[in-house]
């Protein structure tokens, strides 16, 4: 078109009819000649003459690919045919009757080499040769080379199968087949091979190789003539045209060009307007004699004129033109061969914009909302909530945004619309703005929009809030700051989840940003209905948590009891995520010795909490039975599995999915710690000399599988070592193993100072994650030892006359303890005891005094019989010792022991 439009400078509408009328009086007409366009065709310079080069081309190609293709397959033919034949000859050879026979008498050679020869040319193979199984030729064409080794591979055919390859040989390429032959029994007597040249099987294919080329060159002058045919039809399409087809086309070309809706412009190479349609001269203004005269003489703006003259490339670049905004596009044409300059077209995206603006503004909004459903309610926090939906607003919304709480929202409750409210979050894009703070306590005027929009229940709009009498009565002195600070637009929308009104979420502009308007009212409302359905779940779980922190308070260990074995420090740290079910408890048990118990009950909230409560009390009420570790564990997993079975008769109720439990007992006078676990993690030991260890305790199943005992571990602790006890939570994560997280806790743990104090602090700043997801419960025992000077042991006769001894070697002892004025009820309670013991108990019988907080008398037998208190009457003779004992001591019961038992009785120390 260029090319075309490019002859003339005279663009008028009337120059087409004028061309037409010069073409017509035989000026510029040009006639078909078959001599000239045969030598046009030949020359290759036209687009005819390249087509019947390509045609050319591409029919040589064509017949010499097929040419090669047939020779490939030719070959490929006479190899496969060369197998065949030789494997088929070889066989037919090791099979015929009497080649065995032959292969066994004493001249092979001599039976078998005229036979081989009338088969190898009967057959046409190169060679039949037979030989022993150590590839010896006993046969072969050439007599000189029978007696010497065969060349080629024959292992598998000893194996009895057949082997073919294709090697070069002394002959040339050939194909040889090597067969076993075999006697009746299947043993491999010898082999047969046999070959052929694979140029005397593919000779049928080299005579036909001149017939292919023959019809080859015949094709290849058939597609050459036809070539020239279509060339030449073409050139005569082409060129032949008269003036008035010409003419024709070009007025076509012309009313096309005028007609269309925008506008196209041609510039020569020095700057020179060639051509401007009628849109381009109304959207540019052009003078009707624009064409032909310089782009920068047209009164274009400098932009506009400077763009259309560059011949730089463009696409669609904005110009402001008057009160329009036109698009160009802009392609230079001397990159094509053709002459220097360039095309541009224009076309008006006035209206364009303004509706990709609203459309634009339309999807700003829709992503603002998908970001809200994204963004907001991340986490179960009323407060992070809030400032997740200010974050949001501002500044895609607005400049400022705040949400305003009912103080019971925020811990969880039920608002209260009587009730002051509290600022929970406050995001701006500047941070001295004079809104109230986050965290002040507000109560809102009813005059105030947000007080209209609680009451209403609706969205309230104030476009000018210096115009705004009701909310100035809010607070005089300081909306009058926030209208001087620039904020001058607002819209307050209730935050309601159902029924239930949570709060006020208030946005607000300042500056040069517009006003807030009616239709941005239904996105302000649209985003905080999708936060408050957010922050309504984060309120209900505030409840269910605080319920369950509660909860799981009231069952933990508020103060550890008094005891002298260990020195104890301990943490309980809840998860984030929700309440759990970890546990621990420190319990004093007979004989100054200390049982420490770590429990977790797998999940969160109040089903965890009740079942850890369950579980510890179960702990208790087990311990006080003076049990031993694996058998109180014992106790506890039938206890979870009991648990188990009510909970899954129940619909709504889930069973206890798992629970772990350590419980280890601690016994000052002998410094032995005896261990049981089930499920849970190791305890981790520190030595008096700092070293970290795991000792080895074995790991029983979790508690509620049932069928499996529990193992014990019996630890003998130095005076002054700290054994800490604690529950998955410290040592596991989701992104790392937990061999890794104890040896990461052992790190910690040898860090740590001497007291176990020091050592919780130094444990949790190591290891205590960003954001717990679960609870985290830790017990830090330092051991102490009884001393020597506070233990007294006597062995006891099973002679009732060894009571005296034992009551006078007591009170001697109580008298170097200065405990004078126990002797009396110490000498009833330890006759009554080891009366019993002689009486109704086994040998051997011993007595132990122990002096800690109480004075303890403990005794001893071989017996497992249990004493029973009981009421005596009138006429019973005996049966009232221990009631004796019972009213005397502060507490007493019976210990068993793995031979025997132990019936202990407590007194209290009096105060000096």
């Amino acid at each position: 078109m260029v090319r075309l439009m490019g002859r003339s400078r005279d663009r008028s509408p009337r120059r087409p009819a004028a061309v037409a009328a010069q073409r017509g009086r035989g000026g510029d007409r040009r006639r078909w000649h078959p001599v000239a366009g045969l030598r046009s065709v030949l020359s290759g310079r036209s687009v005819a003459g390249q087509v019947f080069v390509l045609h050319v081309v591409i029919v040589v190609l064509l017949v010499a690919a097929a040419v090669v293709a047939l020779v490939l397959q030719v070959r490929r033919d006479s190899i496969n045919e060369a197998r065949s034949r030789s494997l088929a000859v070889a066989e037919t050879f090791a099979n015929s009757p009497g080649i065995v026979e032959a292969l066994q008498s004493p001249d092979p050679t001599a039976v078998l080499q005229p036979e081989a020869e009338a088969v190898r040319k009967q057959a046409k193979v190169d060679f039949v040769v037979v030989m022993d199984t150590a590839a010896i030729r006993y046969t072969h064409p050439r007599p000189d080379r029978i007696g010497k080794r065969f060349v080629g591979t024959y292992a598998p055919a000893l194996r009895g199968e057949p082997v073919v390859e294709q090697i070069e040989g002394t002959i040339g390429e050939l194909v040889q087949a090597v067969v076993p032959v075999k006697n009746e029994d299947g043993t491999v007597v010898g082999l047969v091979s046999a070959g052929i040249t694979t140029e005397h099987v593919g000779g049928a294919a080299n005579h036909q190789l001149p017939l292919v080329l023959t019809a080859a060159g015949v094709a290849l002058a058939l597609a050459t003539a036809g070539a020239a045919l279509v060339s030449r039809r073409l050139l005569r399409q082409t060129h032949g045209l008269g003036p008035h087809e010409m003419t024709r086309m070009y007025e076509h070309h012309d009313a096309v060009l005028h007609a269309v809706r925008e506008g196209v412009v041609i510039v020569d190479g020095d700057g020179t307007l060639m051509l401007a349609n009628d849109e381009a001269h109304r959207l540019l203004g052009l003078p009707a004699d624009a064409e032909g005269r310089q782009v920068a003489d047209l009164g274009l703006d400098p932009a506009t004129a400077e763009l259309l003259s560059s011949r730089r490339m463009a696409t669609d670049e904005v110009l402001l033109v008057g009160d329009r905004l036109l698009a160009v596009n802009q392609r230079p044409i001397d990159r094509s061969d053709g002459p220097p300059g360039s095309v541009a077209t224009v076309r008006d995206s006035t209206e364009l914009r303004a509706l990709s603006g609203r459309a634009e503004e339309a999807r700003e909004r829709l992503d603002m909302l998908y970001d809200a459903g994204v963004a907001i309610g991340t986490s179960l926090d009323v407060t992070r909530t809030a400032e997740e939906l200010t974050e949001l607003a501002v500044p895609r919304f607005a400049d400022f945004a705040t949400v305003d709480l009912f103080e019971a929202v925020l811990a969880g409750g039920t608002p209260d619309a009587a009730s002051s409210m509290r600022r929970a979050a406050m995001t701006g894009i500047r941070k001295d703005a004079p809104l109230y703070p986050a965290g002040e306590t507000i109560r809102f005027v009813d005059s105030s929009p947000q007080g209209r929009s609680l009451a209403g229940g609706r969205a309230v709009l104030e476009p000018h809030l210096a115009e705004a009498p009701g909310w100035q009565a809010q607070d005089a002195e300081r909306t009058a700051q926030v209208v001087e600070y620039g904020i001058h637009s607002l819209i307050a929308v209730p935050l309601r989840a159902g029924a239930t009104t949570l709060g006020v979420v208030s946005f607000w502009r300042s500056g040069q940003s517009r006003p807030f308007d009616t239709e941005e009212v239904a996105l302000a409302e649209e985003l905080v209905a999708r936060a408050a359905v957010s922050i309504d779940n984060a309120r209900r779980y505030t409840r269910e948590h605080n319920m369950a922190v509660t909860l799981q308070r009231s069952l933990l260990p508020r103060t550890l009891p008094e005891q002298s074995a260990l020195e104890i420090a301990y943490r309980y740290l809840p998860a984030q995520a929700g309440v759990g079910g970890d546990w621990f408890d420190v319990l004093p048990l007979s004989g100054t010795r200390v049982a420490l118990v770590v429990g977790d009950v797998v999940g969160h909230g109040l089903h965890a909490a009740a079942t850890m409560g369950r579980l510890r009390t179960a702990v208790h009420n087990f311990s006080a039975l003076d049990l031993p570790p694996e058998e109180l564990l014992g106790l506890l997993d039938e206890l979870v599995g009991r648990i188990d079975q009510d909970e899954a008769q129940e619909e709504h109720s889930a069973p206890v999915t798992g629970a772990t439990c350590l419980y280890a007992v601690y016994d000052p006078v002998t410094r032995r710690c005896t261990v049981a676990r089930a499920g849970h993690p190791p305890p981790a030991l520190i030595r008096p000399d700092g070293s970290v260890e795991y000792p080895d305790v074995p790991a029983g199943p979790p508690l509620g599988l049932g069928g499996l005992p529990f193992e014990t571990a019996e630890l003998e602790l130095a005076e002054g070592s700290r054994l800490v006890l604690y529950t998955d939570g410290l040592v596991e994560d989701r992104t790392r193993d937990i061999d890794v997280g104890l040896e990461l806790l052992r790190e910690a743990l040898s860090r740590a100072g001497d007291s176990p104090e020091d050592t919780c602090r130094a444990v949790l700043e190591a290891r205590r994650p960003r954001r717990a997801g679960d609870d985290i419960a830790l017990i830090v025992a330092r051991t102490r030892a009884l001393p020597a000077d506070r233990i007294a042991e006597w062995p006891v006769p099973a002679d009732p006359a060894a009571v005296g001894q034992v009551r006078a070697a007591v009170l001697r002892k109580l008298a170097e303890w200065d405990l004078d004025e126990l002797g009396f009820t110490t000498e009833l309670i330890l006759s009554e005891l080891v009366t019993n013991a002689i009486r109704y108990g086994g040998s051997p019988i011993r007595v132990r005094m122990l002096r800690d907080r109480q004075l303890i008398c403990e005794v001893f037998d071989g017996s497992s019989t249990s004493p029973h208190l009981r009421y005596a009457t009138m006429t019973d003779e005996g049966g009232r010792g221990l009631f004796l004992v019972a009213q005397l001591a502060e507490r007493w019961g019976t210990r068993y022991l793995p031979a025997g038992k132990v019936i202990w009785a407590e007194q209290t120390i009096p105060q000096s």
